[in-house]
């Protein structure tokens, strides 16, 4: 049986992930420390006998954390690293944890991988681009980022952490590759995520008004959560993917006034808003270039946005994922 280790497994992505793996008949080691992700995610996958799971920090003592997983199953053929907070509310309350999960813990995750002659997948994100002056965003582009802004801590951290792999694979022979998500929705997003969908949701759920930031006019690439961990485990295993950049999100362009709009039609609520400053750094446009992906890996999104919102909207009211 092939063992993976997923770093970050009781978070939105994470838990998805772990799931897909399970039921492709993995062994898989879940680890997280809980700052961000909950353990009601893991519901699913601790039903399972081929599952495992480690609360600890990927960023804390490398030697008891090697021990721990090393006690719970054999070396991971992959390891996923996906433990990193990813919300704007993260990025104000911890800051130098964000920083050091994908620093400190990117690089315990090097070091394991090449201990065990694993190969390691790295979720950095479309935040890499910052706000792009390139549109849509190629991996080819190097980004406009603020490296001291108040969203440089994930920002930063995650174009470290890409240089970090990059250096490990050309000097100590890891198999790497680097993933940028693209704004995922689903299922077990965080009710006080920070981020639109979510935001969106609560406000309909609660009969409050939605909040724009602007005027609404920015654009962001929604793409359901089953597709983008179709595209995670492909680039795990896609031999072209070692030591690349590819982009996973869906190309689909909408504008925030547009996401509110289809969700109030979806939930049967009449769109009403209320106006707030966009906040410092808030990227005005983002869709991704998948050419790279649907060459690579022969992957591209499926779920259309209705559709995977009228998911999220159900598994939001049956209370499915994390409340935090």
């Amino acid at each position: 049986m092939t063992t993976a280790l997923v770093a970050g497994a009781a978070g939105f992505i994470g838990s998805h992930l772990t799931d897909a793996l399970l039921l492709s008949g993995y062994d898989v080691c879940g680890i997280d420390n809980l700052v961000t992700g909950a353990l009601e995610n893991l519901t699913d996958a601790k039903k399972s006998s081929s599952f495992h799971f480690i609360r600890a920090d990927i960023a804390g003592d490398p030697d008891v954390l090697l021990a721990q997983i090393e006690n719970e199953l054999e070396p991971p053929a992959y390891v996923f690293h996906l433990a990193s907070p990813a919300s704007p509310v993260d990025y104000v309350a911890i800051p130098i944890e964000t920083m050091l999960a994908n620093s400190r813990g990117t690089q315990f995750l090097l070091d394991a991988s090449k201990r065990w002659g694993a190969r390691i997948l790295f979720a950095s994100t479309s935040e890499a681009y910052g706000d792009p002056a390139e549109h849509p965003q190629r991996e080819t582009y190097w980004g406009n980022v603020n490296p001291v802004g108040p969203r440089s801590c994930y920002d930063e951290s995650k174009r470290f952490g890409e240089a970090l792999m990059m250096a490990y694979a050309r000097t100590q022979n890891v198999d790497v590759r680097i993933i940028r998500i693209f704004n995922t929705y689903g299922p077990r997003m965080r009710r006080n995520d920070g981020r639109v969908i979510p935001n969106f949701v609560e406000q309909i759920a609660t009969g409050v008004p939605i909040t724009l930031y602007g005027d609404g006019s920015q654009t962001r690439s929604f793409c359901y959560v089953d597709d983008l961990v179709d595209g995670i485990i492909l680039c795990m295993k896609a031999e072209r993917a070692r030591e690349l950049v590819i982009n996973l999100g869906n190309p689909e362009e909408y504008t925030v006034r547009e996401l509110a709009s289809v969700l109030c039609e979806i939930s049967g609520v009449s769109l009403s808003v209320v106006s707030r400053d966009l906040p410092v750094d808030d990227p005005t446009r983002r869709r991704p270039d998948i050419g790279r992906a649907m060459k690579l890996l022969g992957w591209k999104p499926h779920v259309p946005l209705r559709e995977g919102l009228r998911r999220t909207l159900a598994s939001y009211r049956e209370g499915v994922g994390s409340p935090r």
